[in-house]
């Protein structure tokens, strides 16, 4: 058991967590939430040890063992899967005593004890962890020198998941993870025999892998049961029943001071009006949950559409070294409303695809043609390094602006998402998520056609995340995604094409499909050679140009009423939201009841009619959307 009373973090001066309490049951897997820059990490370190707290007390069971990734990824000459079997100290301390033991019952309590932790297994449970993370057989022998950082790091994760800690801390796992790797590390999460604490901000691994929600608000911890969705639901139901108790207080408080004001000069009641006056001082006003205000991602579309298909590419190959091909085969088209989103394994080459798309890459062979006028926008988290570090965000939209007027330029900003305040900071000061938002406003300045985005999410929070998809579904061109976001894919993206085997296929299963066809081990790809049977539909049988244009052409002209349906349902369903958000603030006046109960009568039933509608209206909206993307489908 976990054990948090009374708990004050300070950092750099700055008050993260205040008097916070919990208690965390052992063998609890918790997700662990919160704003960025809330304190979550910092919780982290008092746990472990790492930071001192100004008050209060953590504390486990005696020789509970805390696990963490290491904060530096091993880039020594061990193989990995030697840096991974190290990471069981006590296996290692055996083997080496059982070496040198004479001592024949200590030499029996070794092999007794090696026994119990299961010490013959271990390389094929390392093994296992490894090859779940990404690693191929011949992979796990190659020295940790030889892969990157980020692969690095799935070493470092490998190597605290096989030790098996007590309590298992897992600091944003997912960030230098596919989505292949982490579909395998949520499973492992839900299945761990211990207690797990997980920082995350991808909704799937907290609404699968984890049974409580921690989360760190306001300075203080608080404790909830189930997933990340019952945990959203409780703390709305939690606010509104806190919004409806703020009010009957401050309508009580009203009472008793319009009382007291009339009487308290009147002797025969003088007493009772110094009795509420007494009970006004001993009143603890409540305090409403003030909730943060994201700024919303904004991408603006293109002035002018371009012609169908933007992109089409014929027996196209792509590569670094001419002759040594990364991907080959390449015979696809991407039309002007294609929302796509990119699967397979890193290093099967999703980001070469992504660069060849953008015309960072040239093809080495075959053809790629690009609609006239087409747009490109290209996001990739590695270009954070990219960013000017002593400039502002303001001296890097000039650069791109720089005959507009001030004015102008700060507006561009602002769009972008950062505050007024951080608009002339050094990009270097910068938060990772204002970096973020940073690089998507100038990679969209120009109002793109299409919109590449490779990992975006990396340093967004939830809400961010959630601004983010809402963005990307109001955004009238193409997108293709690459994300090991799940929900974000599932919630943006209509088409899934794989990256396996050196060439871009189409996947036509679902999330939950490729998810099965992870955890079974059918997407290795590269890594392990998989059949490509397995991975991907047959191509379809070849058809002329002209047939393709005609049959695309048809297709748009048959969805055209079907998207302005929906379209018109869009525009009612938000205007109904914000008249019955507008009613409910009304109604939420306390005074409303007793000063014009009529009117107040009146208001309910117009709320009672207008959440029909809207119930009605989201029903078609649901039959139509369904219609429209099995029309999709059947293209």
């Amino acid at each position: 058991m976990l054990q948090i009373t009374d708990l004050s973090a300070r950092v750099a001066g700055r008050l993260l967590i205040d008097h916070a309490s919990l208690t965390l049951p052992t063998g609890t897997k918790a997700g662990l939430v919160g704003r960025n820059g809330a304190g979550k990490s910092t919780l982290f370190r008092v746990i472990t040890g790492d930071l001192a707290a100004e008050t209060g007390s953590v504390s486990f069971p005696k020789n509970t063992r805390l696990g963490q990734v290491a904060q530096e990824a091993p880039g020594t000459e061990e193989s990995l899967i030697e840096i991974v079997l190290k990471a069981d100290v006590e296996r290692v301390a055996l083997l080496a005593e059982a070496e040198t033991a004479t001592d024949p019952n200590r030499i029996a309590d070794i092999h007794i004890r090696l026994a119990d932790i299961e010490a013959h297994s271990a390389e094929s449970r390392a093994s296992s962890i490894l090859s779940g993370l990404g690693f191929d057989i011949a992979a796990q022998a190659r020295p940790a020198s030889s892969f990157s950082g980020g692969w690095r790091m799935r070493v470092a994760l490998a190597a605290v998941l096989f030790s098996q800690p007590d309590m298992l801390l897992l600091d944003e796992p997912t960030n230098y993870l596919d989505l292949e790797g982490t579909l395998w590390l949520e499973n492992f999460v839900s299945r761990y025999p211990h207690t797990v604490l997980v920082i995350s901000h991808d909704r799937d691994v907290l609404n699968n892998a984890v049974n409580a929600i921690v989360h760190l608000d306001q300075q203080k911890l608080n404790f909830y049961r189930g997933d990340y969705d019952q945990f959203e639901r409780q703390r709305a139901e939690k606010l509104e029943l806190l919004h409806k108790a703020i009010g009957k207080q401050e309508a009580h408080r009203k009472h008793m001071e319009a009382f007291v004001e009339r009487f308290r000069a009147k002797a025969s009641k003088a007493r009772q009006a110094q009795s509420r006056l007494k009970a006004l001082e001993k009143m603890q006003p409540l305090q409403a949950i003030v909730e943060d205000h994201v700024t919303p991602f904004v991408f603006e579309g293109p002035e002018k559409a371009a012609a169908s298909p933007i992109i089409r590419m014929e027996h196209a190959t792509v590569g670094y070294t001419p002759g040594r091909p990364i991907l080959s085969r390449l015979d696809l088209r991407i039309d002007t409303d294609d929302r796509i989103a990119l699967l397979g394994q890193n290093g099967n080459g999703k980001s070469t695809f992504a660069k060849l798309l953008a015309g960072r890459l040239a093809e080495q062979s075959g053809t790629i043609t690009r609609a006239p006028g087409l747009k490109i926008a290209f996001f990739a988290q590695h270009q954070i390094d990219d960013l000017r570090p002593a400039e502002s965000a303001v001296q890097h939209v000039r650069r791109l602006m720089p005959d507009a007027a001030e004015a102008k330029v700060r507006a561009k900003v602002a769009r972008m998402g950062l505050p007024t305040q951080k608009m002339d900071t050094a990009a270097e000061k910068l938060s990772g998520g204002e970096k973020a938002r940073l690089l998507m406003g100038l990679a969209t300045l120009d109002a793109p056609n299409l919109l590449i985005l490779d990992e975006p999410t990396n340093h967004l929070d939830i809400e961010a995340r959630e601004s983010l998809v809402r963005a990307l579904n109001d955004f009238p061109g193409a997108v293709i995604l690459i994300s090991h976001d799940r929900h974000m894919v599932e919630a943006t993206m209509d088409r899934l094409w794989i990256v396996a085997e050196g060439t871009v296929s189409r996947y036509d299963g679902d999330l939950e499909d490729y998810k099965k066809l992870v955890l079974s081990g059918g997407t290795k790809g590269n890594s392990v050679g998989a059949d490509p049977a397995d991975l991907a539909s047959a191509p379809a049988p070849q058809v002329s140009k002209i047939d393709q244009r005609r049959i695309a052409a048809e297709r748009r002209e048959q969805l055209k009423p079907l998207k302005a349906k929906i379209s018109q349902l869009d525009i009612q369903i938000s205007r109904l939201q914000k008249t019955i958000e507008g009613l409910d603030e009304t109604l939420g006046d306390a005074a409303l009841y007793t000063c014009d109960p009529a009117r107040a009568a009146a208001l309910n039933k117009q709320r009672s009619d207008a959440a029909k509608t809207l119930a009605s209206c989201e029903e078609n909206w649901l039959a139509l959307t369904a219609e429209h993307d099995a029309a999709m489908a059947a293209e």
